[in-house]
């Protein structure tokens, strides 16, 4: 499989070290967008730096939150640049920190701390590539990840908790029910939702019509009171314990 992610070879390595010149304080939009745009020149197509061998001391932080969506909003307004964003997907690192779940943007020299309100990552489009004799299960994100359905990237189903239903919650107008009611479309189905690890311990969401289509292309079945959605990837099957709605 020709996977982006897994494309750097040494001389790559090598040639995404940080320049000489590269600024301290990378926590500036535009500065950050001039030294990724420079660094990437340098590579071929969309290539993951080695983010793991960077271990810079400077942290500072963004205003910058990736939604629930997968939208990406800079100081209150919505990045509508897929390229720039796609751009700074590639350099998004996660770390926990006593319990604490944290996500940066990372470069050699700083991490940029950002907020994230659910998954990192969108998965948009799912088919079916053949090779040989074999079929697998191909998933693409909004910002160019390509992965496979195997043991190294699951599919799991988990509840999700919007912040934002809760403060709604605490209101104590009339209009307060309504609001948590039409949270993404309904609270009832915010609460459990498909994601999908990525790389660098990055989760995807798995879109809503996305994973309408991923339920058509598997099997549906009943055993024991639940629905499974059996999918067959590869030489596996894998199966997903559908929720009750």
């Amino acid at each position: 499989m020709n996977n982006d992610n897994n494309m750097f070879n040494n001389s790559q390595e090598k040639s995404v070290k940080a320049p000489n010149d590269v600024p301290s304080d990378l926590s500036n939009m535009d500065a950050l967008s001039q030294y990724l745009k420079t660094s990437a020149g340098v590579r071929e197509g969309r290539a993951i730096p080695p983010l793991e061998k960077w271990h810079p001391d400077n942290v500072a932080d963004m205003d910058l939150v990736i939604k629930a969506n997968g939208e990406w909003w800079h100081e209150g307004g919505q990045m509508t640049r897929e390229s720039l964003v796609s751009l700074f997907a590639t350099i998004l690192w996660k770390e926990e920190n006593r319990g604490v779940t944290e996500y940066f943007l990372k470069t050699p020299v700083q991490k940029i701390r950002i907020q994230v309100e659910d998954a990192p990552l969108l998965i948009n489009d799912v088919g079916i590539v053949n090779e040989g004799n074999m079929s697998w299960l191909e998933f693409t994100t909004t910002t160019g990840d390509v992965v496979r359905l195997d043991d190294e990237h699951p599919i799991t189903l988990k509840a999700y908790n919007p912040k934002n239903r809760d403060e709604v919650s605490d209101r104590h107008d009339g209009n307060a029910k309504s609001e948590i009611e039409n949270h993404h479309d309904s609270a009832t189905e915010a609460q459990i939702r498909p994601y999908m690890l990525v790389r660098n311990g990055l989760t995807a969401l798995i879109g809503r019509n996305t994973f309408f289509h991923l339920a058509e292309i598997g099997e549906l079945t009943e055993k024991d009171g639940e629905t499974l959605l059996t999918l067959q990837s590869g030489w596996k099957s894998h199966q997903l314990s559908m929720p009750v709605n």
